[in-house]
């Protein structure tokens, strides 16, 4: 995935972080490497945390655990066979006796035969005990999304599948300090969590990440813009092309744009979205995953029950279209910068 390292995103969006610590020592670092450092900092303090998946003995396929098995053991940091629902199985088994599980699955596209583990028995495994057994501090790893080649089976956005089953938190950074703050917290959240990691991101976002331990808050979504005149919503990689598109906005359309990170998609921070549109009264919501049945639907529907009477245009969806992702059309096929600006355009002129 060398391809991914040599693109480099110079956005204001990974620069800072309300819940981060301020004026104290950091280091600039990947998304990658902020992920990585999260995770040492949980092997170092927790000494029953441990980390698996295929390939992490060398580091992964993306290397975010290089280095881990050197420093931590074999015993915390090792292999697993090429199975996707026996490392759920084993990580639902471990998190159940108490162990702090950090589980990857090499991509998101091969989480699928580990559905029924995490579907039907991690997310359900407190509530079908009445609360005697608990899989608390379980978290599930997976690189996800576009990454420029990666085509049908490496660049799916199955967030919505997980996000509709109760029991299972779903979060996505879009960020250096996003991804070691959000993931410090779920690996500590007593509930199953699910930590999809925007590829594209890994060598390209880029920040002065605080070295010190920290967690931002699951549930709460973060205003990165102020604006008047529209709001536009996304998550991961997406912010990316949407800041582009608000820029291109407010210079040519002269308006206001307010841009909300949601980080979290479950639990969804609902007040914020509702409060912005309640003010701006027009909204876009973007992401990579087809739009039938896609997340954004929920978050039209929670607008439209909220805020009916406050818009002054149809809610907007900009998302991926309705067929496989696709390889040699895989620029047209998720929303970019251009689809967003057009998005925006039509929805202020309405």
């Amino acid at each position: 995935m060398q391809r991914a390292a040599t693109r480099k995103f110079s956005s204001l969006l990974f620069g800072t972080s309300p819940e981060a610590p301020s004026g104290v020592p950091a280091t600039r670092r990947t998304m990658l490497q902020s992920i990585s450092n999260a995770i040492d900092i949980t092997l170092t303090k927790d000494k029953t945390a441990c980390l698996f998946g295929e390939d992490i003995a060398f580091g992964g396929v993306f290397r975010v655990a290089e280095g881990l098995r050197q420093k931590h053991g074999e015993n915390r940091v090792f292999n697993t066979p090429l199975c996707e629902q026996g490392i759920a199985g084993f990580a639902i088994g471990l998190s159940a006796i108490g162990i702090t599980t950090i589980a990857e699955i090499q991509f998101a596209d091969y989480i699928f035969p580990a559905f029924d583990q995490i579907v039907n028995e991690a997310a359900k495994y407190r509530y079908r005990s009445g609360g005697q057994f608990n899989v608390g501090s379980l978290l599930i790893r997976a690189p996800y999304g576009a990454v420029d080649h990666g085509a049908l089976y490496h660049s799916q956005s199955p967030e919505a599948y997980f996000a509709h089953t109760p029991g299972l938190k779903v979060v996505i950074p879009r960020g250096p300090i996003q991804a070691k703050g959000l993931l410090l917290a779920s690996i500590r959240d007593q509930n199953p969590v699910l930590f999809f990691e925007p590829k594209m991101l890994y060598r390209s976002a880029v920040a002065d990440v605080p070295n010190e331990d920290y967690e931002i808050p699951l549930g709460k979504a973060e205003i990165l813009k102020e604006g008047k005149d529209i709001t536009l919503i996304g998550y991961g990689l997406q912010l990316v092309h949407m800041e582009k598109a608000m820029i291109r906005a407010e210079k040519e359309l002269k308006i206001s744009c307010e841009l909300i990170d949601l980080r979290t998609i479950s639990p969804l921070d609902r007040e914020t979205i509702i409060d912005s549109v309640k003010k701006t009264g027009r909204v876009l919501i973007a992401h990579e995953a087809p739009k039938f049945g896609g997340f954004a639907g929920e978050i039209a529907t929670i607008i439209n029950e909220n805020c009916f009477l406050h818009l002054e245009a149809p809610i907007h969806r900009v998302c991926g279209w309705d067929t496989p992702f696709p390889l040699v059309f895989e620029k047209m096929y998720y929303p970019d910068e251009h689809r967003i600006f057009e998005g925006i355009k039509s929805t202020i002129n309405f």
